[in-house]
């Protein structure tokens, strides 16, 4: 398989790279560097990517470059670049949210269907779509209710894929990702900070009062989801579930933490923050009817692996 991965030198995006490189996959990589975190920790994730011959970064922005060049010969794109983050959606940052998330999912469309219409398209979503909702783990058919404006430009992104594999025959795949965590996460990440705080001894900022309830997803199980998506018989505009199973609410996310680390972590309390959602909770039914995915990554497990990966960054 030739990949485009958007987005190649983000969280997801570089174990995805690696991921098809360990399996004989070419891969294409495209990112634009936005300075939502820091460049060198972006470099840091494709170092490993760039060991092998059969990786090609390439920096360009997905808003204004000709993807059309970016396409010859994909088999499969791995549409993973977005502009993320609740907390910076709101006002004036919502043009970049639009632009990155909405536009450049347009565009990477419009481009597949004329310029590569065999390829497939899996594209990155998010549990954001749903916001709060009725009743929990949500199913894919539950409604929609985005609680902060970066989860309506991931629906609206969602919505792009499904018209435009109705319209125009493009096959995209849509997967819900439920809060990823694992090495190499990005540093605005709740399990980041916590992280970061139990290994260095600083204190953990906790908004809201700590009741409110993830489920946790760690990035390898993730990576599996997609390429389950592009590998298998699904139909065109299809959109799945990816949640891990490890439902807790951030108190006991904290004391976990602190247990796997050694140490407790002190908390600095803050109010909630406009657009977080009180609970996410994903039901996998038909992740594994359709992609035979299921997570196998427990989170105790995965923090093990990414207080490992904090400690050898100090």
């Amino acid at each position: 398989m030739h990949a485009l991965v958007t987005g190649a030198a983000g969280f997801v995006g570089s174990h995805l790279a690696d991921a098809l490189l360990a399996r004989g996959d070419t891969v294409l990589g495209v990112d634009c560097f936005t300075p939502y975190y820091d460049r060198i920790d972006k470099e840091q994730n494709v170092a490993s990517a760039f060991a092998h011959d059969d990786f090609e970064l390439v920096e360009a922005d997905l808003r204004s470059t000709d993807i059309a060049e970016l396409l010859s010969g994909v088999d499969a794109v791995f549409h993973q670049a977005a502009q993320a983050g609740v907390r910076l959606s709101w006002s004036a940052g919502f043009a970049d949210y639009v632009g990155h998330n909405v536009l450049a999912t347009q565009r990477l469309l419009e481009a597949v269907q004329h310029a590569q219409p065999e390829a497939r398209v899996v594209y990155a979503s998010s549990s954001s779509v749903y916001g709060n909702q009725l009743r929990y783990p949500t199913v894919e058919t539950d409604l929609p209710k985005p609680f902060s404006p970066y989860g309506v430009t991931k629906l609206a992104a969602e919505h792009l894929c499904g018209l435009y594999a109705e319209n125009a025959g493009v096959h995209t795949v849509s997967l819900r990702y439920f809060t990823v965590f694992g090495p190499r996460q990005r540093p605005d990440m709740s399990i980041y900070r916590l992280c970061q705080a139990a290994v260095d001894g600083s204190t953990f900022p906790r908004y809201g009062d700590g009741t409110q309830i993830r489920e946790f997803t760690y990035v390898s199980d993730i990576v599996a989801g997609n390429l389950a998506a592009a590998d298998r018989d699904v139909a065109p505009g299809t959109y799945v579930n990816l949640a891990g199973g490890s439902e807790i609410t951030l108190n006991d996310l904290i004391a976990l933490v602190g247990e796997v680390s050694g140490a407790p972590v002190e908390v600095d309390p803050g109010p909630k923050m406009a657009g977080d959602s009180f609970r996410n909770g994903g039901a996998i039914d038909r992740a594994r009817d359709v992609l035979g995915w299921e997570p196998t990554v427990a989170l105790r497990e995965g923090l093990e692996a990414q207080i490992a990966w904090h400690r050898a960054r100090r």
